[in-house]
């Protein structure tokens, strides 16, 4: 037990020290996520025939990657958004994360929603190399968040589910507000923001941001 909290509080301190020198806040590395897709087996089989398994393209954070396959996401009045890449591994439910200037462009009433929580949410169609499959829910505009370990929520002073508000101290000193914390020890820090609010605030992956206290 000693030997325990002995390795949890050298690695709270070794967090704490990365961020010493921020006096007002708790430094965060961006990560800019573009459009992407989340797919249940059944649905990865309908678009790409079937017995078919996503192949891996780039390691990502908490288990998941970056799949090789691609497909067309078609909004109302047959408005497409072509080559989205589809995120592994396979989940329980299909999901569709675009921005609002996506939305716009598909004709799709996305909402802005935490990653999993597709209930009520806007229908939209895939179309993939065998077969296309129709959404009646499942597209939504992700909700920003960051993700962190246990030990650097600790750092922060954070918890799982936390609400916060970060700065880009920058040319356009941007302050993000409705930012949530989702902790888990599989995830690198990293804030998770799509493809308008990176370009408005004018960030890119790698920038950093502060979380105020």
């Amino acid at each position: 037990m000693d030997n325990n909290i002995e390795l949890i509080t050298r690695m709270v301190m070794e967090a704490i020290d990365k961020n010493k020198n921020q006096k007002n806040g708790y430094l965060v590395p961006i990560g800019v996520s573009a459009r992407h897709v989340h797919l249940t087996q059944e649905h990865v089989e309908v678009l790409f025939g079937k017995g078919y398994q996503l192949t891996k393209k780039k390691e990502l954070m908490g288990g998941q990657f970056a799949s090789n396959e691609l497909v067309t996401i078609v909004g109302l009045k047959l408005r497409a958004i072509e080559n989205v890449r589809i995120l592994g591994p396979v989940r329980k439910k299909s999901q569709v994360e675009i921005s609002a200037t996506d939305a716009i462009k598909l004709g799709v009433k996305a909402p802005i929603r935490e990653s999993g929580n597709v209930a009520g949410s806007a229908p939209i169609a895939l179309v993939g190399p065998c077969g296309a499959l129709y959404l009646n829910e499942g597209c939504i505009i992700a909700k920003r968040h960051i993700h962190m370990s246990q030990k650097d929520a600790i750092a922060a002073g954070v918890q799982d589910g936390d609400i916060v508000s970060v700065k880009a101290d920058n040319e356009r000193g941007t302050i993000f507000n409705n930012v949530q914390i989702r902790v888990d020890d599989s995830f690198t820090l990293e804030m998770h923001i799509d493809t308008d609010e990176a370009n408005a605030a004018k960030i890119a992956t790698g920038d950093s941001v502060m979380i105020l206290t």
